[in-house]
């Protein structure tokens, strides 16, 4: 049987801002999705970041400050729960689905090292895997496609239904839509075990990485420097 007929569980954080090393989760959901489509269990997430929402993320997902710091669990508290749900799942040997793993699970092991806590990397003893990232697949199975590769517009493209945008639950039920969908409709993916394409993506998003970084020193700015790294960011030293 195929990955992509077999049970899914997709991860999704809705944050403070972009910035792995710097912004806070605010929300976070893991959401395992039966091979018949159903939501078998999830589990979700709000957080006190400790720190003010800028507007614009609120604007993004509907959680402003005062809200985080009234209802929000603690954030080290919070954390550490997630991470440990995170390492759950994935030594269970089922795939976690993420939209733009490096951002998502960077900022998760940044969350870690923020409030002294074991990493997923540390509770699982290697790198998190397998992981599934439908930017990365939709990249690499159809690199010249134009139009944008957010979210929403792999929904569109792939025929999934996402009515709540940028709700972190929400978000994490259509990536995993989305990489069945594209499951069945790219055989040559849909084919290998999930730990060769999970090393498939590596490859993948690296060469997707070295591709803009070329292009944005031809173009934009001659010292640009895109990250390969997938799907964790090693921290800095």
């Amino acid at each position: 049987m195929s990955w992509h007929q077999g049970p899914l569980v997709g991860f999704d954080l809705e944050t403070t801002g972009t910035d792995v090393e710097t912004d806070r989760i605010v929300t976070a959901a893991l959401v395992r999705l039966e091979p018949d489509g159903t939501v078998a269990e999830q589990r979700t997430w709000l957080l006190d970041p400790g720190v003010a929402i800028p507007a614009q993320a609120s604007a993004i997902h509907g959680i402003a400050t005062d809200h985080a710091r009234k209802h929000g669990a603690r954030a080290a508290s919070a954390v550490a729960e997630i991470a440990h749900a995170v390492a759950e799942v994935l030594r269970s040997g089922v795939p976690l689905v993420v939209m733009n793993a490096r951002y998502d699970l960077s900022l998760l092991d940044r969350e870690c090292g923020r409030y002294g806590l074991d990493s997923v990397e540390q509770r699982i003893g290697g790198v998190p895997s397998p992981v599934i990232d439908p930017l990365v697949i939709d990249k690499h199975v159809d690199k010249y496609r134009k139009g944008k590769r957010a979210l929403q517009a792999l929904c569109e493209h792939y025929g999934v239904t996402l009515s709540d945008a940028h709700d972190a639950t929400a978000d994490a039920v259509a990536a995993v839509r989305v990489v069945r969908r594209m499951g069945e409709r790219h055989r040559p993916v849909s084919t290998l075990p999930p730990a060769e394409l999970h090393a498939l993506q590596v490859r993948a998003a690296a060469e997707q990485s070295a591709s803009l970084q070329a292009y944005l020193r031809r173009t934009a700015n001659p010292t640009a420097v895109v990250e390969q790294a997938w799907p964790v960011i090693p921290r800095s030293r």
